[in-house]
């Protein structure tokens, strides 16, 4: 298997990239910015291994959002 290099890529599969680049950068900046705010009550699980999971591409960051925080319910 060859290695490709930016160059060999099509205009639409570098836009893909790019496009898929920026959103996991997105997902994992608002995933570990809310844990690093978030107290430890609110979290389901340690602290610690959810920012070493927000670092696996795509999962992580969705993982965390769906299943790591506590859900409050609100009140009226």
């Amino acid at each position: 298997m060859t290695r490709k290099h930016w160059r060999d890529l099509s205009p639409h599969q570098r836009g893909v990239f790019v496009a898929a680049s920026a959103l996991q950068i997105g997902l994992a900046t608002a995933a570990w910015t809310d844990l690093a705010c978030r107290p430890q009550e609110a979290v389901n699980g340690r602290k610690p291994l959810w920012a070493l999971a927000i670092a696996v591409n795509f999962v992580g960051p969705i993982a965390y959002l769906c299943f790591g925080r506590v859900r409050t319910r609100l009140t009226s």
